[in-house]
Order: structure tokens, then C-alpha cells, then sequence
């Protein structure tokens, strides 16, 4: 296998990896953002307050991401199952 082809493998399970963990973590940003936001205007310190928003927006996102997250990665194995004798020699 030359350095090219261990080279793309590499770019594409990146690009595979930053498309399918990008949804949640954007929508848990955001959501921590305003929630920040939020308790900063209205003087509430409690920590666990931005935690329980922040999860159910993950898994909110995984709900609604989640056949695009699968596709992904399905994507990505069926590319290296389809080349993997090329691989291999």
C-alpha cells in the first residue's frame, strides 16, 4: 500500500469522523451558549441547570441526525470494503 492511498483512507475517515460528531456537538454548543447566556442575565450560578439542556440537545440531535450519521460512516466502510483487495496487495 503506498503513502497516497494510506493518505486518502486517512482524509476520508477524518471527513467521515468531523461529519458525523458535527451535529451533535454544534447543537450542544449552542445550546450551552444560550443557556450561558441566560443565567448570566438572570444571575443563576447553578451548574447542573446547563447540563440537563445540553444532553437532551445531544440526543435530540442523534434522534434527528442520526440516519445522516449512520449513512456516513456505512459510506465510509463500504468505500474501504469495495477497495480493500487493492488494499491488500
Amino acid at each position: 500500500m503506498s503513502e497516497d492511498t494510506v493518505i486518502n483512507i486517512m482524509q476520508m475517515a477524518i471527513k467521515a469522523v468531523i461529519f458525523a460528531s458535527a451535529p451533535p456537538l454544534l447543537l450542544g454548543l449552542i445550546v450551552g451558549i444560550v443557556v450561558s447566556i441566560i443565567q448570566t442575565i438572570t444571575s443563576i450560578n447553578e451548574q447542573t441547570l446547563a447540563f440537563i439542556p445540553k444532553i437532551l440537545a445531544v440526543f435530540l440531535s442523534l434522534i434527528i441526525f442520526g440516519p445522516f450519521i449512520i449513512n456516513t460512516i456505512k459510506d465510509l466502510f463500504l468505500a474501504l470494503y469495495i477497495d480493500l483487495a487493492r488494499f491488500v496487495h
